[in-house]
C-alpha cells in the first residue's frame, strides 16, 4: 500500500524542490515515488495551481482524477457553493480508507493558502528511510498529514521535531 503525505511550504516554490529531491532518491532506489502533484500558491493570485507528476495518460490517469478530485474538494469547493459541496460530501467517503477525511481536507485547508506550497506524495517501498529523512531535513516543511501506522508516523513527526 502506499503511504499518502502531506508537506507544507511557506514559499509557493519549496515543495517543487522536495519533488526534485524525491525523484533522484527514487534514482538512487532509496525510495518509491508512485506519484507526486504539486499545490503552488503564489502571493497576489486568487486561487493555487496544481500540477501532477505523471501525465494524464495511460497508468497516471487514474491518479490523476484523484487529484483531480482531492484538489477540488480542498481547494475550489468553498468557492462552488455549499450544494455542490453537501453533494460532494458524500463521495468522500471512499477516501477515508486512504487517511482522507473530513479533518484532512480542513486541515490543508487552513495550512495551504496564499504564498505556500504544498506537495502530496505516494510513496512506498523506502529502503533507507533514515537517509530518506536525513535528505529531507535539509528542507523547511510542516507535516500536514500522512497516513502511515500511528507509530510510525509518530517516529516521523519526532524526526522533524513536529507535534
Amino acid at each position: 500500500m502506499a503511504t499518502l503525505s502531506v508537506l507544507k511550504f511557506n514559499d509557493p516554490y519549496g515543495a517543487e524542490r522536495v519533488m526534485i529531491a524525491l525523484q533522484g532518491m527514487q534514482e538512487r532506489q532509496m525510495i518509491t515515488l508512485e506519484d507526486a502533484a504539486l499545490v503552488s500558491w503564489p502571493q497576489g493570485n486568487r486561487k493555487p495551481t496544481t500540477r501532477q507528476l505523471h501525465s494524464t495518460a495511460g497508468a497516471g490517469a487514474g491518479w490523476g482524477a484523484f487529484w483531480g478530485f482531492l484538489f477540488g474538494l480542498i481547494f475550489f469547493v468553498p468557492f462552488l457553493g455549499a450544494a455542490i459541496g453537501a453533494g460532494m460530501g458524500g463521495m468522500t467517503g471512499a477516501l477515508a480508507d486512504v487517511g482522507i477525511d473530513d479533518d484532512f481536507i480542513k486541515q490543508v485547508r487552513e495550512k495551504v493558502t496564499e504564498g505556500t506550497s504544498a506537495l502530496f506524495a505516494l510513496t512506498s517501498g523506502a529502503t533507507a528511510p533514515d537517509k530518506v529523512i536525513d535528505e529531507l531535513k535539509a528542507y523547511d516543511f510542516e507535516i500536514i498529514s500522512t497516513n502511515l501506522p500511528e507509530e510510525q508516523e509518530k517516529k516521523l513527526r519526532e524526526a522533524f521535531a513536529q507535534e
